[in-house]
Order: structure tokens, then C-alpha cells, then sequence
């Protein structure tokens, strides 16, 4: 492991990763007291990870993002052999939301879209949009993010394009035929491969508990590798998994679908699971991102209230670890509050960290883009989120305002993650394509009853036009008579 694995993170002094000065011993046992093997690690002086020392795996310096979620909780600490124990786990006097907190949270029934300007670059050009450069997506395979490239097939997609894409993101990313862009299926998981849509559904394998409980890093290995040729049999270009959020109580709703109550292990777990699907060309998306911890009033404006130590050495290091070690390349947010800002709209925690610390270069879908009151594109693509879970219009899943230019520079970033995650995954492959110029069985099936449809509706035309036209004779021959 590298040192800077044992470093905690100080969120009041250093507001940094901090490993202090000292002898540590490092070891592997088969219970509390049988040591299998052990390391001795010194660390001669303090080390302060802070901002002319960031740790070697990140991009940019973490230092403190979630100061808003804190809120008025008194944490559990281990100082003086835990003193504040009883003023940490005694019930709370009030269960209302501060006046700052209420101030700044948001749902659809108060979140103005042109208000989003303040989370826009008051600098941006207005990007060129419909210009036809002869460049299709198959073009863009293997071509570097950053390449100068990217910025001219971008310029041929108009607003409505890049729109129609972000916002109709369920179980898909559509198609855009002006620049090759083909459909893919994005399936569920984490256990399988499941398509809503035609039901057809892959091998079931144990839950994720169950392979986390072997610590066996080249198990979850394979069960990636199965996900992913499976993925080739089933048209599948992304899959909705691996799932890591933590066990938090035994109690959690969907325990079975996450690994552990330790954010390493479920890390190690789903590092591996990813890199065996993304062999395959399959995009993982690791979810749900993130403090999705509790299944209960999930989609009620859930607000979840954690520090900034608990959030980054606990809640995010199975991501931190999958991005960072596994190269995920999508993302599930979640749908609770991190704080008293919905995930999915949180900056911090897309762009900031995400982004900006571990270095992501994928794109963030919503989980389900319900009515449920308070997801928003506008909200999202301004603040990190590239794609709405829902393939229906709904209130808020399209992006409205893109009257300026910071806007139409969110949406067309957004765009341009999805597509070069898409150009190079397996839909994009030999294989993929091929199977991307055959006709979808279901749109097949569709066609068919549309013209059985026509043919009966042209038939009962035709009878009504002859049963009209022999009653206009019979009365033309009563009234001769």
C-alpha cells in the first residue's frame, strides 16, 4: 500500500490529509488477536497533505468540500476515551432544519433556472453549434479527451441534439443520427444484466455482500469479466453497477446490493469488478454516488448530514478507489440530499471532488428521474450532472434555459462526456456496430403491428366508403319511386 493510504483526514486544523509523525505496525490477522503478518511503517515527521504537498493519486488537493453538510449534530469522538459520548447519542431537541440550511435548499418548486446563471462562467462563448465538419462518432474512437479534435465534431451537434441526449438518458443513451451516433442499452444491475425493455435478463450471480465477504480481488475480477461477455451476447453497452454504497446498520434496504461497512474492502471489491467489465467495453456505472446509505424516504428530499472525515474516509472511498484504481467511467448519483443539496445538483461532489481531485473523465447520470419533486436538468448539468434517468418527458428533465452562453458550454460538456464514453466503449467495437445496424426485435415487432394497423384501418376505410356508397344508391332509387 502507498504511505499515504494511512493518512486521516483533519477537517478543523489542517483542513487536509494528515500522517502524523511516528512507528505504526500494519497487519493481517485472522482474528482480534492471531497476527498472519505485519509491516512496521515509520513515519519520521508529520506530513500535512495540504496544498504544496497533495497526495501522489490526486489530481488537485482535497481540502475541505462539505462543510454545509455538517449541520447541528454533535459527532461521536474518540477524544478523552470518547467523553462526549452521551451529548453525541442522546436524542436530538429539534428535528427542523436550520434558517441557513433552509435558505439554500432547492427543489423543483424553487429553483429558478435563470437564477442557475450564478453556477455558469461569466466568461464563456457561445459554442458553435450545426456545423458540418463530415466527422461521425466512430471517428472519435481512441481519440484523447483534451484532443482539439473533440471541440470540432462538438461544433456540428445543435442545441436540441445535445438536449434530446442528456435528457432522455433511461435505460439508454440516444441516438443522433446526424453525427452517427448510435443507441446503446444501459441495463440494470449490479447483480445481472437486466433490460427492462425486451425482459430478457443474463445469469444471476450472489450478491455483492457475498463476493466482498471472500476478499478475493480476482473473483470479483471475474465476475466483471462475466458481466462484460455477457454484455456482448445481450447488446449491452453500460450496466447499472457495481453498487458500494455502506453498510451503515444491518437493517439497510438494499444491503444486498452493496459490499461492506468498510469503505476500503468495498473499494478493493469494486475496483476489480469494474476493470472486468470495462475489458469488455462495458461502461460501469459505480453508484450511487454518494451518503446513499438508507432506503427509507429515499426520494423524499432525503437529507443526509455527515463530516467531512466520516464523508471522505468512509461514504466516498469505494469511488475514490474505483476511479482512481479502477478507471470507472460513469457514474449513478443518488437521490438523496448531501446535506441540504441534492446529490445529483451538488458541485461540490461532482465537479470539485469527482472531477477535480480524483481527475474523472466520464460522464454522471441521475438515479430514476421520477416526479418525485425535486430532480432538475437545469440544476444538474450546471452543477456536474451530464444525464437524466427517465426516457418520457417530465417537468424538469430537459434542460430549459440555455438562453446564455455558460448554459449551452454546461450542455455541450455534458454531451461531449456521454459521447466519448460511448465512442469508446463496446458499442463502438466490431462487434457493437454490428449489432447497432440490426433491427432491435422489439422495433421489428413494432413496425409490424404498425402496418398490420394500417392494413386494417385502410380495409375498414374502404368498407365504410362502400357500405356509404350503396346506401346513397338505395336512397336514390327510394326517392325514384
Amino acid at each position: 500500500f502507498d504511505k499515504e493510504d494511512m493518512a486521516s483526514y483533519d477537517s478543523k486544523t489542517a483542513k487536509a490529509y494528515v500522517l502524523e509523525q511516528g512507528d505504526y505496525v500494519v497487519s493481517i490477522n485472522s482474528d482480534s488477536h492471531t497476527v498472519l503478518d505485519s509491516v512496521n511503517v515509520n513515519v519520521p515527521e508529520t506530513i500535512t497533505y495540504g496544498e504544496d504537498n497533495k497526495r501522489e493519486s490526486d489530481v488537485s488537493v482535497a481540502t475541505n468540500e462539505f462543510d454545509f453538510a455538517e449541520g447541528d449534530v454533535t459527532y461521536l469522538s474518540r477524544a478523552d476515551k470518547f467523553a462526549n459520548y452521551e451529548e453525541a447519542t442522546k436524542a436530538p431537541t429539534s428535528t427542523e432544519m436550520s434558517d441557513e440550511a433552509k435558505a439554500g435548499f432547492y427543489n423543483v418548486s424553487n429553483y429558478d433556472a435563470k437564477a442557475g446563471e450564478k453556477d455558469e462562467d461569466p466568461d464563456a462563448e457561445y459554442p458553435t453549434t450545426g456545423k458540418n465538419a463530415g466527422i461521425n462518432l466512430v471517428d472519435m474512437r481512441g481519440v484523447d479527451y483534451d484532443d482539439e479534435k473533440w471541440d470540432t465534431f462538438m461544433d456540428q451537434l445543435t442545441i436540441k441534439e445535445m438536449n434530446s441526449m442528456t435528457s432522455l438518458g433511461g435505460y439508454q443513451t440516444a441516438a443522433i443520427k446526424s453525427v452517427g451516433k448510435y443507441r446503446t442499452n444501459d441495463c440494470d444491475g449490479p447483480a445481472s444484466i437486466n433490460n427492462n425493455f425486451t425482459g430478457q435478463g443474463s445469469v444471476g450471480f450472489p450478491a455483492a455482500v457475498v463476493i466482498a465477504a471472500t476478499w478475493n480481488n480476482e473473483l470479483a475480477n471475474k465476475f466483471g469479466d462475466s458481466i462484460g461477455t455477457m454484455a456482448d451476447q445481450m447488446d449491452t453497452a453500460g450496466w447499472y453497477g457495481p453498487a458500494m454504497n455502506i453498510h451503515r446498520t444491518a437493517f439497510a434496504g438494499r444491503n444486498f446490493e452493496y459490499y461492506s461497512e468498510d469503505g476500503v474492502l468495498s473499494g478493493d471489491i469494486a475496483t476489480s469488478a469494474i476493470q472486468g467489465a470495462q475489458a469488455h467495453g462495458v461502461y460501469a456505472y459505480m453508484k450511487h454516488f454518494a451518503l446513499n446509505d438508507q432506503e427509507t424516504n429515499r426520494t423524499s428530499m432525503l437529507c443526509t448530514w455527515a463530516n467531512e472525515q466520516a464523508i471522505r474516509e468512509v461514504y466516498l472511498k469505494p469511488f475514490e478507489k474505483s476511479v482512481k484504481d479502477g478507471g470507472s467511467l460513469a457514474v449513478m448519483s443518488s437521490f438523496n440530499y448531501i446535506g441540504n443539496c441534492w446529490a445529483g445538483g451538488c458541485s461540490e461532489l461532482l465537479e470539485d471532488v469527482l472531477r477535480g481531485e480524483w481527475g474523472f473523465k466520464g460522464f454522471v447520470e441521475t438515479d430514476y428521474f421520477g416526479v418525485y419533486g425535486y430532480m432538475n436538468a437545469d440544476q444538474a448539468i450546471r452543477n456536474g450532472t451530464d444525464l437524466m434517468l427517465v426516457n418520457y418527458a417530465t417537468e424538469a428533465n430537459d434542460m430549459k434555459y440555455t438562453e446564455t452562453a455558460g448554459a449551452q458550454q454546461k450542455l455541450r460538456q455534458s454531451a461531449k462526456r456521454i459521447l466519448y464514453v460511448v465512442a469508446n466503449s463496446r458499442q463502438y467495437s466490431e462487434l457493437g456496430i454490428e449489432q447497432s445496424q440490426q433491427p432491435n426485435r422489439w422495433e421489428t415487432i413494432l413496425k409490424v403491428v404498425d402496418v398490420c394497423a394500417a392494413i386494417i384501418l385502410i380495409a375498414w376505410e374502404i368498407l365504410l366508403i362502400v357500405n356509404f356508397n350503396k346506401r346513397r344508391k338505395e336512397v336514390v332509387v327510394e326517392q325514384a319511386e
